[in-house]
């Protein structure tokens, strides 16, 4: 293992009713509340006005910022952060799912800057301060309830970046699965290739000694398998969803990582593609990872067959590594279809001719990824393979 150093302040409360403890927790932080969400799932399920509700009759004033998009707009942000600072605001409460809780950490620290976030976004400045805040979640995907993490795009530019700060973690996040049963199937189905990507992406690492955290990312992985299709045919499953909400929380709140940093080339990859072409991030995600599974499989053989072996339960009798290493690839890409997730870009209508664009959009920090470093060849390589 690496040394390492873990910290996760996020107070996570878990559990059927929680959101009965949402009052009690804001009041920690001031009365002066800028209310972050989306589409207005939240209003035709009863969130809203239960949120609204507990927090009114605590004296708590609130403004409201709905409309966040499924890939958080800068645009969104600017108008967020304009709220904080006229209004005085003193509390961010996301009440969504992962991109209304990434749009509201981009404007927790937008507040607190005199400058443009997009600054923030690009790394050009890093910030020291940013406005507290806490989160209902509504939707078991992006672990952005639980850590410091944010994705932000600028349609204008057609770049979208991942960024984080120390100080951009929720203070709490109120987790009920009930508020995921609305939660429709492609939906449920992206959060989950969403998590397991996630787990992928801690799992391909060259870090030696690491078997408890192997584990762990493995224990997970087959979870998700075992649940997913379950949960796909009962969306209302109270034990279903449970069991995916919490999961998603794991997969990428930091314990799965001690000791090791994991790859992120494919997300990285996804963002360039959906920053073009505005797709559903896990879609994205399930169309590309088994291509980047295949692009890298000689770093490191043997860890792709004991993916295979551990978690796809593949027979290695009889068969050189590298034939177990690509069962088991194919064996996830089966997995991803039979729950309905997408496998080519053409699924979204998205042929060869901005290849070369997502490439270098990409590319724009230079190279990356840790389990193999790519570079532009490598990455159009993997586009690719994945029309």
């Amino acid at each position: 293992m690496d040394n390492f150093t873990y910290y996760n302040p996020t107070r996570l409360i878990f559990g059927k009713g929680q959101v009965d403890q949402l009052a009690n927790e804001v009041l920690k932080y001031g009365k002066r509340v800028l209310f972050v969400y989306g589409g207005g799932s939240i209003k035709r399920n009863g969130l809203y006005d239960q949120v609204v509700n507990l927090l009114e009759k605590n004296d708590i004033q609130l403004f409201e910022l709905s409309g966040v998009e499924p890939n958080p707009r800068l645009s969104t942000v600017h108008r967020g952060v304009e709220i904080c600072k006229n209004e005085k605001i003193e509390f961010l409460l996301a009440v969504g799912g992962g991109s209304v809780i990434d749009c509201t950490k981009a404007i927790a620290a937008g507040a607190k800057y005199d400058g443009d976030a997009w600054d923030i976004v690009t790394k050009k400045h890093i910030p020291t301060d940013a406005l507290p805040f806490g989160t209902v979640l509504t939707l078991a995907a992006t672990g952005s309830e639980m850590n410091a993490g944010s994705v932000i795009t600028n349609w204008e530019t057609k770049e979208k970046y991942g960024w984080g700060s120390p100080v951009t973690f929720p203070l709490f996040s109120i987790l009920d699965p009930v508020n995921t049963f609305t939660v429709p199937k492609d939906q449920t189905v992206y959060g989950m290739v969403d998590m397991m990507s996630h787990v992928f992406e801690h799992y391909f690492h060259h870090t030696k000694n690491t078997p408890l955290q192997d584990r762990f990312c493995e224990s997970l992985l087959k979870t998700v398998i075992e649940t997913a299709p379950k949960l796909i045919e009962d969306l209302e499953n109270y034990e279903l969803r449970e069991t995916i909400l919490y999961s998603g929380t794991i997969a990428l709140n930091g314990q799965l990582s001690m000791g090791y940093q994991g790859d992120w080339a494919s997300h990285n990859i996804e963002h360039a593609v959906s920053a073009v072409y505005d797709i559903p991030h896990g879609g994205g995600l399930a169309i590309l990872f088994p291509n980047w599974m295949k692009h890298t499989l000689n770093e490191n053989v043997s860890r792709y067959v004991q993916l295979a072996v551990n978690v796809f339960h593949v027979d290695p009798s009889g068969k050189d590594d590298k034939t177990i290493a690509l069962e088991g690839i194919d064996k996830l890409r089966q997995f991803w279809n039979s729950i309905g997730a997408p496998s080519r870009l053409k699924d979204y209508h998205i042929g060869e001719e901005k290849i070369d664009l997502m490439a270098d959009k990409a590319m724009a920090f230079g190279e990356f990824g840790r389990f193999k470093v790519l570079n532009k060849e490598d990455v159009t390589s993997i586009l690719t393979a994945s029309l």
